[in-house]
């Protein structure tokens, strides 16, 4: 990587599979940060494990060389094992022939990824990497939000 590429840390988070959830993510650019989160009242853990990649890659101006940074074994092997070609591939099918799951997200991902050089690492998640507990704070708060009731 270079002194222009983006690093973009996510994380999602979820109360229950379903339940409320959040994603958070931080893009870190030549020492710049910038925060971003969102929630939803009934979603689930993957959905807001993507949603942080998407809006992140969305918030960039620019096609740009970007690291995604994300605890999710789902995301990164997806992106880095050829999951998402293939399910493309097979009209949105696994290999056991089942749909998708989270299809719409997907697409979403695909078309934000296309503008970028996007490279995906896995971290430890819950080990103490700073950037990665910090994601992780940003979609915990924005999952608390989502709930709608003031509860924690």
């Amino acid at each position: 990587m270079t002194d222009e590429t983006v690093d973009i840390w996510t994380d999602g988070a979820c109360s229950g599979n379903p339940g409320p959830g959040g994603w958070g993510a931080i893009l870190c650019w030549r020492g710049h940060e910038r925060e971003l989160s969102g929630g939803e009242a009934e979603t689930t853990n993957n959905r807001m494990e993507l949603m942080g990649v998407i809006e992140g890659l969305r918030a960039l101006r620019r096609p740009t060389v970007v690291r995604v940074l994300t605890d999710s074994a789902y995301l990164q092997k997806a992106l880095t094992d050829g999951w998402l070609e293939r399910w493309k591939r097979n009209g949105w099918r696994t290999s056991a022939k089942k749909p998708v799951a989270n299809q719409d997200l997907w697409e979403a991902l695909d078309a934000a990824l296309t503008a970028h050089t996007v490279h995906v690492e896995r971290v430890a998640g819950h080990a103490g990497v700073e950037m990665n507990e910090r994601a992780d704070r940003l979609a915990v708060a924005a999952r608390d939000a989502a709930r709608g009731d003031g509860s924690f």
